[in-house]
């Protein structure tokens, strides 16, 4: 199974946003930007089987950008484990979850999202910008002979 990780777009600011923060959205330019990598992501035809998303706010609205970027939005899903605490059994789960799927898309937050692909990798150190994508080729849900397939930052998706 090809599992692509991607990190939300760029956010309202944390420290300064007053509500809730699985409400916190996208910006103007993390929409834009995230349209762009959707666009690059489209272009490589990666023939997704499912597009799940963390169910916080700028998560959700990363997934349905590239979604419709990829003519997708039929397989997009919501699942609370990419929220927090999102790790290496909750991407097992969510691989056993789809076990007759080649690929799956994955969208959520950090640093659980580097610390999964890092783990996985046998103790790689990985850091997804925001926007950034990668794509990890795994035998099978519950093997640890992973291999990289390619990391993308979003400088280079949105060029």
């Amino acid at each position: 199974m090809i599992v692509y990780f991607v990190r939300h777009g760029l956010a309202a600011n944390a420290e300064t946003w007053q509500g809730d923060d699985a409400d916190r959205p996208l910006t103007d330019k993390g929409r834009d930007r995230m349209a762009r990598v959707g666009r690059r992501l489209a272009a490589l035809d990666l023939d997704l089987d499912a597009i799940v998303t963390s169910p916080l706010l700028r998560a959700k609205q990363t997934a349905k950008i590239v979604a419709e970027a990829l003519k997708l939005t039929d397989k997009l899903v919501e699942d609370e484990r990419l929220a927090g605490g999102f790790g290496v059994p909750s991407l097992a789960g969510l691989m056993r979850d789809r076990v007759d799927a080649e690929a799956i898309m994955l969208v959520g937050h950090e640093p659980e999202m580097s610390e999964t692909i890092g783990h996985v990798l046998g103790g790689a150190r990985v850091e997804l910008k925001k926007g950034a994508v990668a794509c990890v080729e795994f035998p099978d849900p519950t093997s640890s002979n992973c291999r990289l397939l390619w990391l993308a930052p979003p400088k280079i998706l949105t060029g």
